[in-house]
């Protein structure tokens, strides 16, 4: 008996750090995706560079609205009209949210950059940091960049109906 439990507990304790190295993402008309670490190290990568807390750091990881383009969001000239009253929600471990508008993530209409990172200084976040964390590019303080990154969303928050936005 002690060993069955001894032997459930070892793979249950095996089991969380995988779990935790999964980010998901849902669309705003219920598309979803799970990105791994893995998966995320492999997709195409930017450098961007950040003062938090009065320190330099130096990020790497993938365009938000990379991730965002997985799961149906617009981007580009895509986002206009209705599109403009959509929000992202990134949502951390700790319960910690924040919200960007979804124009905001896209280089068409902000030159700054949003990333979800998976390194700093060339090497892999801290485990009390990552393994994903939102860094928004020129914020004067750091206060949207959500660490232990778990779930984003697309929700758009828009009165009009898609029938009544204008093209």
């Amino acid at each position: 008996m002690k060993r069955a439990v001894l032997i459930a507990l070892a793979a249950a304790l095996a089991a969380g750090p995988a779990a935790a190295q999964t980010l998901s993402l849902a669309g705003e008309t219920g598309q979803t995706a799970t990105v791994t670490a893995a998966q995320l190290a492999a997709l195409p990568h930017i450098h961007v560079q950040v003062m938090q807390h009065g320190q330099p750091h130096a990020y790497d990881g993938v365009l938000l609205s990379d991730l965002l383009a997985k799961v149906g969001a617009p981007h580009g000239e895509g986002i206009k009209g209705r599109e403009l009253a959509t929000v992202v929600r990134l949502s951390a471990k700790d319960g910690y949210q924040v919200v960007v508008s979804l124009a905001e993530t896209d280089a068409v209409t902000r030159a700054a950059k949003m990333i979800v990172a998976d390194r700093e200084a060339g090497a892999p976040l801290k485990p009390e940091e990552g393994p994903f964390r939102l860094v928004v590019e020129d914020d004067l303080r750091p206060a949207r960049s959500a660490r232990q990154l778990e779930r984003i969303e697309v929700l758009n928050l828009s009165t009009l109906t898609k029938a009544k936005a204008k093209p």
